[in-house]
């Protein structure tokens, strides 16, 4: 009779520290893998300068090959062209051609650096130009 209180008490000490195990790794966050770096919606501002700027919103994509998306997705969209990331220092270059608001052709030209690269929240931070201005920006991975 001991000998079976003993197994029994034996199979619940080890099915109560399988249990623990299972319940402590469910907690862990697993390192997914995340993709292109530059996938994904980014959010910040860009302006003249570092005190003074308006909202941005790009969103990235990467297709296998090539880095497509958009400025500020809605109404007022400006599709990217001519994106490159060299992974020597991570730096980022893309173009987007618009309308200014007398309905001219404008070329937007931003560059820029990837920071924070190990973590999901990563930033971008650079600077802007086209025909008749320039400034900087700074954005978030959301």
């Amino acid at each position: 009779m001991e000998t079976v209180l003993r197994k029994t008490r034996r199979r619940a000490g080890t099915f109560v520290l399988a249990l623990s195990i299972a319940a402590s790794l469910a907690g862990v966050p697993v390192a997914a893998q995340e993709g292109h770096p530059l996938k994904g919606s980014w959010i910040g501002t860009w302006g003249p300068n570092r005190n003074q700027g308006n909202d941005l919103l790009v969103v990235l994509n990467w297709d296998g090959k090539n880095i497509t998306g958009t400025i500020n997705p809605g109404t007022d969209n400006i599709p990217v062209k001519n994106a490159t990331l060299q992974p020597e220092g991570w730096v980022v270059r893309f173009e987007a051609d618009a309308k200014d608001k007398a309905g001219k052709p404008i070329t937007y030209v931003l560059e820029g650096k990837l920071g924070n690269l190990p973590l999901p929240n990563r930033t971008l931070t650079g600077t802007w130009k086209n025909q008749e201005e320039s400034g900087v920006f700074k954005l978030a991975r959301q």
